[in-house]
C-alpha cells in the first residue's frame, strides 16, 4: 500500500525507503546509467552527420548558389548604391544562414561561403587586359567584400554555438 508522502512501498525503489536514504536506485550498473542506453562520449565531441547522396546534393546546390549570389551581388551593389549594397549583403546572409539551417552543420555555411569568396575575390575582382572589371574603387565595393566575409564568419560561428546551462541528456530523467 502506498502512503501520501512515500508514494510506494520499500520494495518498489521509489526512493522513500529507509535503506536507500533518499537516493534513487539505478536501473543497472554502478555508473547510474541504465543498461542498454547509448552513452555520450566524454570528450563532448559529437560525431559528424553522415555523408549521404542527399547531403552531397545539397552541398552542390549550395556551391552553385554561392557562385550565383556572388555574381548577382557584385552587379547589384554597384547599380543602386545604398539599396543595392544592402540587398546584396542580405542575399549573402540569407544564403549562408539558409545553408546552415538546411544542412544542420557548419559545412552548410562554409561551402557557399568558400564558393562566394573564390568567385568574388579570384574571378570577379580580377582586372582584364582590356581594362574591364566589375568592382569600382568606391566604398561600396569594399563594404560588399568585407561585409560578405563578416557575414560568413558570423553565420559559421553562430551555427557552432550551443545553448548554455542546459545539461545534455533526457529531460526529467
Amino acid at each position: 500500500m502506498s502512503t501520501a508522502k512515500g508514494g510506494g512501498s520499500a520494495g518498489e525503489g521509489s526512493g522513500g525507503s529507509a535503506s536507500g536514504k533518499g537516493k534513487r536506485a539505478g536501473a543497472g550498473g554502478t555508473s547510474g546509467v541504465p543498461s542498454g542506453l547509448p552513452v555520450a562520449p566524454l570528450g563532448g565531441s559529437v560525431p559528424a552527420a553522415p555523408l549521404t547522396v542527399g547531403r552531397v546534393g545539397i552541398y552542390v546546390l549550395l556551391l552553385v548558389a554561392g557562385v550565383l549570389v556572388a555574381g548577382a551581388g557584385t552587379l547589384v551593389q554597384a547599380a543602386w548604391f545604398p539599396g543595392g549594397l544592402a540587398l546584396a549583403l542580405a542575399g549573402v546572409g540569407g544564403l549562408f544562414y539558409g545553408g546552415g539551417r538546411a544542412t544542420g552543420t557548419s559545412a552548410g555555411v562554409l561551402v557557399p561561403g568558400a564558393a562566394w569568396l573564390v568567385t568574388v575575390f579570384l574571378l570577379l575582382s580580377n582586372v582584364r587586359p582590356e581594362g574591364d572589371f566589375l568592382f569600382g574603387a568606391g566604398l561600396g565595393s569594399y563594404i560588399f567584400l568585407l561585409g560578405g566575409i563578416a557575414v560568413a564568419v558570423i553565420c559559421a560561428t553562430a551555427k557552432q554555438m550551443r545553448p548554455t546551462g542546459v545539461p545534455p541528456g533526457r529531460v526529467g530523467g
